[in-house]
């Protein structure tokens, strides 16, 4: 399958759920046991807000089919709407979840683990 012609949507489908995954297990590491504790952090990494944030942070590291890929999540016409973000946080987070699925779909692991260092880094600071 060509990954690169799945629109905006189903890529930040996918996305989604592996960058959730991989934050659950980034905590988890950390030693935290209490599940209220846990739920809390990971809306931290997780919300349309701080994805945007992060969204902004990685567009310059980009290359060529990535700023596709980001521009067509970004655009994606959503029929749902953002519970605790503003349209603009809304849309840029679904420009960086299409890129995750892009990059899990398409086996970049490397990738995927440089971006999860840098978002870790944007939103710790």
């Amino acid at each position: 399958m060509n990954y690169e012609l799945l629109n905006g949507g189903e890529l930040a489908f996918v996305g989604d759920a592996y960058m959730t995954l991989q934050v659950r297990d980034y905590l988890v590491h950390q030693g935290i046991t209490q599940l209220k504790k846990l739920q809390s952090m990971q809306i931290h990494y997780v919300s349309a807000t701080s994805q945007a944030k992060v969204a902004h942070a990685i567009e310059k590291d980009l290359n060529e089919i990535e700023t596709e890929i980001y521009h067509r999540g970004r655009n994606f016409k959503s029929h749902s709407s953002a519970k605790n973000a503003n349209v603009i946080d809304y849309r840029y987070a679904t420009a960086l979840e299409a890129l995750w699925g892009y990059w899990y779909l398409t086996g970049q692991k490397e990738r995927l683990d440089e971006m999860f260092r840098k978002m870790l880094e944007v939103l710790d600071e």
